[in-house]
């Protein structure tokens, strides 16, 4: 007899593995899965790919479909996942009324940046990720009985990063915001400016806050959305800015992250630094609103901000089922 057959007469025996203990369970109707010990495990490998996703603060197991049910918002703990411009677009306008504005506009390598991979072949590989042409989507739209100039970033295109693109487009969208008497609406998550494009990055700031004070000079609102990260550049400009800043809950806010921060001033930082609710205790932000309510929470903002006078979230709810 062989040590190994001694160890494997030590080991317990298993015989079953229950998915009733997954939280959260299976599938309605699909039964409970059993796993023999050392049997092959093909059958757990057969589960669709994609069918759950594992909540990263929470640890829940939340099948995709609920998740994307709930706006990519763990059904559990509330965790807020990425979700992209488009989706988000989707769940805060009155279906069919954006009207997209330079949807076509791609950015050049001015610089010819040379890295790992050439910044053209960075860009084509992001746009055919996420069949966007750069980091932002911007258009006006139809937000309950508000129409507003909406612009939404995608942390999925080089993570969000501000480049002449996103510079231009933002800028005129503000531009269109303050011909047409609107008011503007940014939704931002960024990493700040894009390094491939220098200081053509770098001026988008001085643009986008210049095309902004015009908009506050027609006296005409401009609320600010920080979603998770939202840093750099990004938040020393335009984010910044706004008549009202609201943040979704957790979002990571500031300038250079922590760890740099720690790492140049060896100083230990507070809890919760440069999250959201740090922010808000320390009048840095106005409001935390989670995503699902972020639609019914824009509108009453921008009938206070247009009218002086705010609906009630309860009559707003009651007229949308009755419509």
């Amino acid at each position: 007899m062989s040590d190994l057959d001694d160890f494997s007469k030590t080991l317990p025996k298993l015989e079953t593995v229950d998915a009733e203990a997954i939280p959260g369970g299976l599938e309605p109707g699909s039964g409970s899965a059993k796993l023999k010990f050392g049997e092959n495990s093909s059958r757990k490998k057969n589960i669709p790919k994609g069918l759950w996703t594992k909540c990263g603060k929470c640890s829940e197991l939340i099948f995709d479909k609920d998740l994307d049910e709930n706006l990519k918002t763990c059904t559990s703990c509330g965790y807020h996942f990425p979700i992209s411009a488009r989706a988000r677009l989707e769940s805060l306008i009155d279906g069919g009324s954006f009207k997209e504005m330079d949807a076509g506009m791609a950015s050049v390598d001015v610089l010819k940046f040379t890295g790992v991979a050439s910044y053209p072949s960075k860009l084509e590989r992001y746009q055919e990720k996420t069949g966007e042409s750069d980091a932002v989507i911007t258009g006006v739209c139809q937000m309950g009985p508000h129409k507003i100039a909406l612009g939404i970033m995608d942390f999925s295109f080089l993570g969000g990063s501000m480049g002449s693109v996103v510079g231009e487009k933002l800028t005129r969208l503000i531009e269109a915001g303050t011909k047409s008497k609107i008011p503007v609406v940014i939704i931002s998550t960024s990493g700040g400016a894009r390094m491939y494009e220098g200081m053509f990055s770098l001026m988008q700031m001085a643009k986008t806050c210049g095309a902004l004070a015009y908009h506050a000079e027609a006296k005409l609102p401009y609320i600010s959305v920080l979603t998770h990260p939202t840093t750099a550049g990004v938040m020393a400009s335009y984010a910044s800015v706004g008549d009202l800043i609201i943040a979704e809950p957790g979002a990571m806010i500031g300038f250079a992250g922590p760890r740099v921060i720690k790492d140049t001033t060896q100083a230990e930082l507070p809890p919760g630094f440069q999250t959201a609710e740090f922010l808000l205790d320390r009048g840095m932000i106005d409001a935390i609103v989670p995503r699902n309510e972020m639609r019914d929470s824009l509108v009453g903002y921008l009938d206070f901000l247009t009218t002086g006078k705010a609906e009630p979230k309860a009559r707003r709810a009651a007229k949308k089922k009755a419509s």
